[in-house]
């Protein structure tokens, strides 16, 4: 019974903390999917909200999971868990019935799960849920309450601190289809063999005053007192989609710059700013002086944004400024604004405006070895982060039982 119950624990345990560690990666794109929600729902009234509440999300989620792993503080926690699940499941129940939003968004980007496939995880993952909350009374491997509060703190000390780095200098990784690495053109290729959208098409046609529905097999085509009213699609099944969709970049007159951008050879900068009236201040001057010196370099540098040109206008004289949708410059890059270098339609490197190269870096030399630098300090950052969490788990872990017995060697 005892094994039973530890296996519940770590099995919810890893679900959970799972789920919170991916959104907390990517904690901007979890209040994206937030206000998708409130949207859909017309809570549009706590869009201000949307990070905070990504934030809460993320941190109940994981402290929840790692307590139960450690056996701290497991009480409160199987009840968290608990209250999750009972809102959580009947929710994506709803979701899956309406599909106001097709991703749930539960694994961030790292695991796409329709509605319909969220739902019966959540009904799968109830089963040790509900056994971990009965047996909740049980002390096998729970820390002592003091320690269970001091590591309870340390897991939201350092998972809000990981949350903090990962908004203000990008995702540690990246599960997005604008990688670094990824290139744009043949993320866009669509194969010849590609399977396409299926749909069931129906034409609605009146006769003697009575409508009635036809297929492409049986419409009366040669009947002429037949009157055609309406069409209607419904899609069946989808067909193949590229990972990359929807990039398309124009000019202020409508000319598609999106071929001569991702299949340039050599440099192309790209500064994104969503809204040029809600990006953050220092960072567009950051991103205006990093333009001037590219241009004096004779490296190709574009704003892309999503504000009208009537409103961009001033902000990007000087510039040459291409218009996006918002949904795709969200999709690029979380840092409003973004930088993002690319060779030859490559995405080399990215950065948000927080650790954004002084202009003079990119005018000493290769542009590519300044983004291999870049990435080898994330890359030591995500190795760092990990290093920190697994000593803190693997201590957490073991704490409990190191305890009971040095208590019964005391006896």
């Amino acid at each position: 019974m005892k094994l039973l119950i530890q296996i519940a624990r770590i099995l919810t345990g890893l679900v959970f903390a799972f789920s919170g560690f991916v959104k907390g990666i990517d904690p901007m794109g979890t209040a994206f999917k937030l206000g998708d929600y409130f949207s859909a729902f017309r809570f549009g009234f706590l869009d201000d909200f949307t990070l905070p509440l990504s934030l809460l999300l993320c941190v109940v989620e994981f402290v929840t999971g790692m307590m139960l792993l450690s056996g701290a503080l497991l009480k409160p926690a199987s009840w968290m868990a608990a209250i999750f699940m009972a809102i959580f499941t009947p929710l994506t129940l709803i979701l899956a019935i309406w599909n106001p939003v097709s991703d749930c968004g539960c694994f961030g980007d790292a695991i796409v799960l329709t509605n319909w496939q969220t739902f019966f995880k959540n009904v799968i993952i109830i089963i040790p849920v509900v056994f971990v909350f009965i047996t909740r009374n049980d002390e096998t491997g729970v820390m002592p309450v003091k320690a269970g509060l001091n590591f309870t703190l340390a897991f939201i000390f350092l998972f809000l601190l990981f949350m903090r780095i990962n908004l203000a200098y990008l995702p540690v990784i990246d599960f997005r289809p604008y990688s670094i690495g990824t290139n744009i053109a043949e993320g866009m290729a669509v194969p010849n063999d590609a399977v396409p959208d299926k749909y069931d098409i129906r034409f609605i046609y009146e006769k003697d005053g009575v409508q009635q529905e036809f297929t492409l097999e049986n419409y009366p085509a040669d009947d002429t007192l037949w009157k055609f009213i309406d069409q209607k699609s419904v899609l069946i099944s989808k067909g193949y989609e590229p990972p990359i969709h929807g990039f398309t970049l124009m000019t202020e007159q409508g000319v598609d710059m999106t071929e001569q951008v991702t299949r340039q050879n050599g440099d192309v900068m790209l500064m994104v700013a969503r809204r040029l009236d809600e990006s953050d201040r220092d960072g567009l001057m950051k991103g205006y002086s990093l333009g001037i010196e590219l241009q004096k370099r004779g490296t190709d540098f574009h704003i892309l944004t999503a504000t009208s040109p009537a409103e961009a206008g001033p902000l990007v004289t000087g510039f040459s400024t291409l218009y996006a949708d918002e949904i795709t410059l969200k999709t690029i890059i979380r840092s409003d604004p973004g930088f993002v270098l690319l060779h030859n339609g490559t995405v080399a490197a990215k950065w948000s405006y927080h650790n954004l190269p002084d202009p003079e870096k990119f005018m000493d030399g290769d542009l590519n070895a300044l983004a291999l630098r870049s990435r080898i300090v994330a890359e030591n950052r995500l190795i760092a982060i990990c290093a920190v969490m697994s000593v803190l788990l693997a201590v957490a872990l073991t704490l409990p039982f190191r305890m009971k017995k040095t208590i019964e060697n005391n006896r």
